[in-house]
Parts: structure tokens; sequence; C-alpha cells
């Protein structure tokens, strides 16, 4: 159980690849031969088969069913209602969630990974839905693929322009829920762009704080510098008077050892003692 554990996100995720392919096929191609289509209807009926597997089997070995069962209703939901069903394939998520967990990249990466890869599914799974609901009714205005990815791209970034919308109950429900996840994915965006100003603010600010430093420990530096130099010069300047004020001596003391070598001066005779 363990091991299954840790492989299940790639397991559901790599299913989810099969649902897509088998789900988006017969959309985006209509002509498709019997025999494709029903492979496609069988692969898509498997996937959710083992969608559904796997609930029931976290379901049993949780602890606490109910308060499991709360934290997990929208899986419930997503296997109960098979309107609902093409959004199973945004399980994709967790591949992802899963591949990136062993790598070292920061917030904001995964942030940005997770926004990235979750618009586009989002968006390509309900261009499918929509497209799917809408191709044959009456008055449809979204009747090709092309049609279909360019409402969800609108509708999701909440620009709606009004020239393709959906006539069914079907591709109206996916488009308000289109509607609620381009909000979501608009402010996790928006507070991304902030977190990515208010970091480049105090990255400036750390910055000036360091040329600041890095200022003040070189005027330090400097002064002491300065310091150590002035009191170099003035150790000097006090040795050469300290060797001036010795020559000076020295020369004294020659002067006055000569004068005692000179003989008396005639007629002068010198004091008498006591």
């Amino acid at each position: 159980m363990a091991r299954w554990e840790e492989r299940r996100e790639v397991v559901l995720g790599l299913l989810a690849l099969v649902f897509l392919g088998a789900y988006a096929w017969p959309i985006i191609q209509p002509g498709l031969p019997g025999w494709a289509t029903t492979v496609c209807g069988v692969l898509q009926l498997v996937v959710w088969v083992a969608f559904a597997g796997d609930y029931v089997v976290r379901l049993a070995t949780a602890e606490g069913r109910s308060r499991w069962v709360r934290g997990h209703l929208v899986e419930l939901v997503l296997l109960v209602l098979p309107i609902l069903r093409p959004l199973r394939l945004l399980v994709l998520l967790t591949l992802l969630r899963q591949l990136n967990r062993g790598g070292q990249a920061s917030l904001r990466g995964r942030v940005g990974l997770y926004v990235g890869s979750g618009s586009v599914i989002v968006g390509l799974v309900a261009a499918l839905a929509a497209l799917d609901a809408e191709r044959y009714a009456p008055g449809a205005s979204i009747v090709s693929f092309g049609d279909a990815v360019w409402w969800a791209v609108t509708t999701m970034t909440t620009v709606g322009y009004g020239d393709t919308y959906p006539v069914t109950e079907v591709g109206r429900a996916v488009g308000v829920a289109l509607m609620v996840a381009g909000v979501a994915l608009l402010g996790t965006v928006t507070a991304t762009v902030a977190s990515l100003l208010v970091e480049a603010v105090q990255d400036e600010d750390r910055a000036e704080d360091r040329a600041a430093e890095e200022a003040r420990e070189t005027a330090r530096v400097e002064a002491l510098r300065v310091a150590e130099e002035a009191e170099r010069v003035a150790r000097e300047e006090l040795l050469d008077e300290v060797r001036s004020l010795r020559g000076e001596l020295a020369r004294l003391r020659e002067e006055v050892r000569a004068r005692d070598d000179l003989p008396g001066v005639p007629g002068e005779h010198p004091p008498p003692s006591g």
C-alpha cells in the first residue's frame, strides 16, 4: 500500500493522458469509423473505472471515512456525475506535482508551473467539453475545435467578446466552471506578479543597504589608513628630532672636550682652592 501511495499520482496522471486522447479524438475528428469511436469509449470507461477503484480503495483504508469523504467531495462529484467526467482530466496536475516534488524549484517556480499548466489543461478540457455539447445544437456558435479554443481563452481570461457562446445547458455549465477557474488563475497570476514586484523592491533596498554598508566600511578603512599614515609620519618626525638632538649633544660634548684639552693661558693662574 505504501508503494502504491508513492506511485498513484503518476499512474493516475498517465491514465488521465489516455483519457484525454480517447476523449478528444472523436470530438476533434467527428468522422471516425465506428470501431475507433467504440475503442475511445471503452478506454474512457476503463480509465473512469480505475479512478473509481482508486477512490474506493482510499476510502476503505482511510481513518475517519466521513471526514475523508468531506475532504474529497470534488472527486466524488466527478465520479458520480458523468456530465463532469471530462474535468477528471485535471488529475494531470497531480502528475506535474509528483514530477516537480523531487526538484529544487523555488515556490514561485512551482506556482508558475502549476498556473501555466493548469491554464492549458483547464482551457483544453473546457474547449473539448463545450465543443462536444455544442457542435450539433441549434443556433450554436461553437462548431469547430478552433471556435471552442477561442471561446475558452476569451472566457478564461474574462475578456468575453461574445462572438462565440454556449447555448446548451452543459455548455453553459462548462462556461461557469471556466469563469470561476479563470478568476482563480487570474488571482494567482496577480499575486505572483505582485510578489515579484515586492521582491524586486526588497532586492533593490537590500542592494542599497549593502552599498551603504560597503561605503561605511570603505570610509572606516580609509580613516584607519589615514590615521596609521599620520602616526607613521609623526613617529618618523619624532625619530628625526631625537637623532638631531643626539647629534647636537655629541657636538657639544666634542666642544667641551676640546676646550678642556687646550693649554692654560699665560699669566693666568688657577683660582686658589679653599
